[in-house]
């Protein structure tokens, strides 16, 4: 499995072999916030601890959490500057590969130097002078040492250039792997930080210093979420390519295969892509729209990235969302994916869903492409779907859960999809990468 290049360049070297983007399972324990830990400790004795104690120990949980946060913020700058082509090892591999080339070029010239030495000396007539013939000799010899020298300072100067593109790689995956663990101790934080605030919130409402109106439902966090791979979500006519200025449109299909009614569905959707050379999101220049039976007015996707619940779903039983995607004219050739999944919540608070997103693949052809006939994609492959925050539709809530609910993250939406010449680049068995991350307030 190739990593370098898969970096490099939205990681385009590797065509030819699947490639692994942020794939490593990062030793991240140093990355938590060490506050975090004890805060959850204090969290769970919370009928032995005081509130002071308890709302000491949950400022100390927020603080740890706003420290993970400006730290992630810190390390997705450092990454983003780690891929420009600006960086230093950037322009250390391009002065490196300019030098090659030029060596390349002297040993052509060498070559063909030679090749004219030796047809001068083959051409000498029978009447030619010893002088000449010495000459022509010489020529011939001298030719073949520059050349001798040219090589030298070819290998030399390939090598030199590996080297640079190697250390330039090193760099990009270093970045990303520090934004991984400062992503994922986000995330250990976030955990601390509800774990002490609940903590905090159940010994007031023993002390009676609960909501006055007494609804604490909403504060309560909804039991651990199970993966429920028998809720399936499948594409159907999505385009294996898309021209830029065009709108197409598709649906989803979640289908309950549980044996049991699920209170509330709520469908995911994400279009993430970029351009040829990976390094160039085009996210600005797409536009998601949906519909369904009970929302039939177009309606463009949020940033959360969740459709409205699509009510219950009895065993056996499915439901649709239609959906339409737009290409801004704009939009450079590249390469996009689409991953779904679904979710859901019922009513007595037990929740769950797809275990892992199913990516739909496709490209973006320029603006005025005739493709002529085109498949429809086909789902390459699955990527993790992890907690997050769902909407709860007309209800005007978001409930914040734990187990399966689709996140991509927190912080700022910049998309990183693994491309190389157009060809989306393989996550295990999936064709694609996406490492996003959500806006914060998303996650509370």
């Amino acid at each position: 499995m190739k990593i370098r290049r898969t970096l490099a360049t939205a990681v385009a070297a590797a065509v030819t072999t699947p490639a692994v983007m942020l794939s490593v399972t990062p030793a991240y324990a140093d990355a938590r916030p060490a506050a975090s830990q004890s805060d959850v400790s204090a969290a769970s004795k919370a009928p032995k601890a005081s509130i002071e104690e308890l709302e000491k120990a949950a400022a100390a949980a927020q603080k740890a959490y706003d420290d993970a946060v400006a730290a992630e913020k810190a390390a997705y700058t450092a990454m983003d500057a780690a891929f420009s082509d600006e960086a230093p090892h950037a322009v250390a591999s391009r002065a490196a590969k300019k030098a090659a080339a030029d060596a390349a070029a002297a040993t052509t010239a060498a070559e063909q130097a030679l090749t004219d030495a030796e047809v001068k000396l083959a051409a000498l007539p029978a009447e030619a002078t010893e002088e000449e013939k010495a000459a022509a000799q010489k020529a011939v010899d001298d030719a073949k040492t520059a050349l001798g020298t040219a090589k030298a300072a070819q290998a030399d100067a390939d090598a030199k250039a590996a080297a640079a593109a190697t250390a330039a790689d090193d760099a990009r995956i270093a970045a990303a792997r520090k934004y991984e663990q400062a992503r994922l101790a986000t995330a250990d934080a976030l955990k601390a930080k509800q774990a002490a605030d609940k903590a905090l919130a159940d010994a007031k409402a023993e002390e009676g210093d609960g909501d006055e109106d007494g609804d604490e439902d909403d504060e309560e966090p909804w039991e651990d979420c199970v993966d429920e791979p028998r809720l399936t979500s499948v594409v159907k006519g999505l385009p294996s390519e898309v021209v830029a200025g065009t709108t197409v449109s598709f649906s989803l299909r979640l289908s309950n295969g549980t044996g049991k009614t699920l209170d509330d569905v709520y469908p995911f959707v994400a279009v993430h892509a970029l351009d040829k050379s990976g390094e160039n999101p085009l996210d600005d220049l797409l536009k998601v729209q949906w519909s369904t039976a009970a929302s039939p007015v177009w309606q463009g996707l949020d940033e959360v990235e969740y459709i409205d619940s699509l009510g219950a779903l009895k065993p056996g039983a499915h439901a649709d969302v239609k959906l339409r995607l737009s290409v801004d004219a704009k939009a450079p050739a590249g390469a996009g994916v689409a991953f779904v999944a679904g979710d859901y919540l019922n009513e007595d608070g037990t929740c769950g869903g797809s275990p892992e997103l199913q990516e739909y693949t496709f490209r973006i052809a320029a603006a005025g492409t005739k493709p002529g006939k085109v498949e429809d994609a086909k789902p390459s492959g699955t990527a993790p779907h992890t907690p997050g925050t769902v909407p709860q539709g007309t209800a005007g809530r978001t409930v914040t859960a734990t187990g399966t609910l689709a996140n991509t993250g927190s912080s700022s939406a910049v998309p990183q999809i693994a491309l190389a010449g157009g060809v989306a680049v393989a996550l295990g068995a999936g064709a694609m990468i996406v490492v996003r991350r959500r806006k914060a307030d998303a996650n509370g």
